[in-house]
């Protein structure tokens, strides 16, 4: 049987994508750590991990029936987590929204045998892995206001000694 490694996510749009490959190229020396390309910037909601076909059909089926309404992100906190060698940015305060969906589409996961992290959901956007050194992050001031109207299903495919994620489906999220 075949599978796939699965994640929900919300998807940055593509200009935003590109402000953060700049802010980043502006602020961390290109030794700091291996760089997440524009294309694969996004935000997850859920890890699923190897999934079967029958699962991601479930998933699929469920995740469309979720009516959240929409939501603005403000991505305004940055941080490293040395030991998984992570530079990341996120939200300092994290919008009700956003917690809504991440934990209704985890205990949805888990519910199929999608093994969930024990952390508590992080909100963060990774910018750079490989990441061990110390880290000098940028002073805060800076933020990005994204209005978050969709999420989707994502596969992450490793081919040719790159990462790369693909859209497998989206929803929307609802107007408030």
């Amino acid at each position: 049987m075949t599978t796939q490694r699965l994640f929900f996510a919300l998807e940055l749009p593509a200009p935003l994508q590109q402000q953060l490959v700049q802010w980043r190229a502006d602020n961390f020396a290109a030794e700091a750590g291996t760089p997440v390309a524009a294309a694969n910037l996004h935000l997850t909601l859920a890890f699923l991990g190897e999934v079967n076909r029958e699962t991601q059909e479930s998933l699929q089926q469920l995740a469309a029936r979720i009516t959240q309404p929409a939501f603005t992100l403000d991505l305004d906190d940055a941080g490293h987590w040395p030991r998984p060698g992570v530079v990341w940015l996120g939200c300092r305060r994290a919008p009700r929204g956003l917690l809504q969906l991440a934990s209704l589409l985890r205990a949805q996961a888990a519910r199929h045998g999608c093994a969930q992290s024990a952390q508590p959901f992080h909100p963060h956007v990774t910018l750079l892995r490989h990441a061990t050194q110390r880290i000098v992050l940028p002073p805060r001031g800076f933020h990005w206001q994204m209005e978050a109207t969709r999420f989707a299903l994502c596969s992450s495919l490793f081919s040719r000694g790159r990462t790369r994620y693909k859209t497998v489906a989206r929803w929307p999220l609802t107007s408030a």
